[in-house]
């Protein structure tokens, strides 16, 4: 039976591909759980235009993730620490004060797209790369200065 699937379906196919699939699985899985449709001429219309839509919004995104982290790439934050005797640090900056400065900044994005391997223990400047999407990552500059 061919049915046309709503959503990636691992092993199966993603969202408006068209799949020959065992039919006591189409009628008594897929369907009632709404993740596939009969593959009718209507469906089948109805199919391409989602997938067109879908492939529409992921250019979208796609272009405003790379115009993020062409932004991102461009930005220079400078976070004060205060220091002691030898210039060493009292505590650390963490992804969550690279989040906070950047949020000052007006740039939101997911704390978690910040890669900092180890919190920043010195004084200093860092480069620290920022993961927004798959295609799309930026390389934040971090000047760490004495407050």
């Amino acid at each position: 039976m061919d049915i046309i699937l709503l959503e990636n379906i691992q092993g199966l196919g993603d969202a408006g591909d068209v799949v020959t699939v065992k039919p006591g699985y189409a009628r008594n899985k897929l369907i009632p759980d709404g993740v596939a449709l009969r593959a009718s001429k209507r469906n089948l219309a109805v199919a391409d235009e989602r997938k067109r839509v879908v492939k529409m919004r992921e250019n979208r995104e796609s272009e405003a993730y790379i115009s993020l982290s062409n932004k991102i790439s461009k930005t220079e934050l400078t976070i004060e620490a205060q220091v002691g005797d030898d210039e060493k640090m009292f505590g650390s900056i963490t992804s969550i004060d690279i989040h906070k400065a950047l949020t000052e900044k007006e740039i939101v994005i997911d704390r978690h797209a910040i890669k900092l391997d180890q919190p920043i223990k010195s004084l200093g400047i860092y480069h620290v790369p920022v993961k927004i999407s798959t295609e799309a990552t930026g390389d934040l500059k971090v000047y760490v200065i004495k407050a």
